[in-house]
């Protein structure tokens, strides 16, 4: 049947807000390579940034442990202000008391957040590590945590000189992030990198996108549920004065306000160690939201958008004439006690397939989702991945196995090429 011959309202059918949005980023990017040439825009996520995230641990940790001790020279007095600082942080877990030499069998590490060491002193600040397995039973449950949240991609926004920054250079907050031990959080955290194509997807505009259909593109990427966004605010009163500092928590695609607080530092120097404080402020504020149930994953992020309806009025009108086109006249005429006597075959179970397929533009990509969505048996059809210019990955749902969704594609005109679990289509 002709398009000409359909309804006004097919014939005027206009792209959904995906089609849009793909059409409108394939556009950009013509745009820049056409102004700038390839080279500058290649140049975007070359160079020296990215700062891999501390591995995580378990082993129930202690900061901000302070020492001033001395001893018959700088060596002695370190050692001496190491045990020292065994037995506070030991203390501020709730631990009883024990020989120091049972005490420090247990200290699996020691981070020197900073120190001072002179002939016969020494000052530092310092960070202790004990291990669950040795120290779990002496503190019974303190340090654990009893709940975890959904993995939650963290866009760590900073604003300072007036510019708006996450991954675009090595910023001190995303290393305040990257540095921070979230083995024992409630919070499951996935802190990206920042190198590659990190510092184009996750951008300080991308925290004011409403679009669910590019938030769930963007979290696919990192395997994460749902997004927070820690916002520092760095402001200097003068050069070389005091930094003051305000933090937001943010959370989820509509960059909901969860709290906010403001912290000092008195130089430049003093900057890292208030971020390091910031983020564990940060961690607390998210871990209490957590508990009140307020960082549950947004189910609009799961759900599938509805289809446009001039698309799917399209769609069922070119189904009916394929199926008026394809019943013969002899099975119209055939007695109801014919019909009554065929036992209706039980239905097939619905599974889910990957599909691979070309997508050259925007219009390709709603074009094969359109088409795969109006195959007989498919229930549903979304993308999982979409390249502009390379290939593109959807997941469907279709009621059979994997050869009758094949059979099923080759009728609506699709090549179809049989792999392991997946398909591949093309025209």
């Amino acid at each position: 049947m002709a398009l000409t011959h359909l309804p006004q309202t097919l014939r005027t059918y206009r792209p959904g807000p995906t089609a849009q949005l793909l059409g409108g980023l394939a556009l950009a990017l013509g745009i820049a390579l056409a102004a700038i040439g390839p080279a500058r825009l290649i140049a975007q996520i070359e160079g020296e940034r990215g700062i891999i995230p501390m591995a995580r641990s378990t082993d129930i940790e202690v900061s901000g442990i302070e020492v001033n001790t001395t001893g018959k020279n700088g060596q002695e007095a370190r050692e001496a202000g190491w045990r020292e600082a065994y037995k506070k942080a030991w203390a501020k877990v709730g631990g009883p008391a024990m020989p120091d030499s049972q005490l420090e069998s247990m200290v699996s590490a020691v981070v020197i957040e900073h120190e001072q060491i002179g002939p016969r002193r020494y000052i530092a600040r310092l960070t202790i590590s004990f291990d669950r397995g040795h120290a779990g039973q002496f503190i019974g449950g303190d340090g654990a945590v009893a709940a975890h949240s959904a993995p939650m991609l963290v866009v760590p926004v900073l604003y300072s000189g007036g510019v708006a920054q996450v991954y675009e250079v090595r910023s001190p907050w995303q290393r305040a992030w990257a540095e921070f031990r979230a083995g024992t959080s409630a919070i499951d955290y996935i802190r990206p990198v920042g190198s590659g194509e990190d510092s184009l997807l996750l951008t300080a505009g991308q925290v004011n996108r409403r679009s669910r259909a590019w938030w769930r593109n963007v979290l696919d990427v990192f395997g994460a549920s749902d997004v927070i966004m820690p916002i520092a605010r760095l402001e200097r009163q003068w050069p070389g004065g005091p930094v003051r500092g305000q933090f937001t928590a943010r959370y989820g695609p509509d960059n909901t306000f969860l709290e906010s607080f403001t912290l000092t530092a008195n130089d430049d120097a003093g900057v890292p160690a208030m971020l390091a404080q910031a983020v564990q402020r940060f961690d607390a504020i998210y871990a209490q939201a957590l508990a009140q149930g307020l960082l549950a994953p947004d189910p609009t992020l799961t759900e599938r958008a509805p289809m446009d309806p001039a698309l799917a009025a399209l769609i069922a009108a070119a189904q009916s004439a394929e199926k008026a086109a394809a019943t013969p006249v002899d099975d119209a005429v055939t007695t109801p006690s014919a019909a009554a006597s065929e036992a209706a075959p039980p239905p097939a179970a619905a599974s889910t397939y990957t599909i691979q397929f070309a997508s050259p533009d925007a219009r390709a990509v709603d074009s094969a989702l359109s088409a795969v969505r109006a195959a007989a048996g498919v229930q549903g059809a979304s993308t999982s991945s979409i390249a502009i210019g390379g290939t593109s990955v959807m997941r469907v749902t279709f009621a059979g196995d994997l050869n009758a969704l094949a059979a099923a594609l080759r009728a609506r005109g699709w090549q179809v090429t049989v792999g392991s679990g997946a398909l591949s289509i093309r025209r």
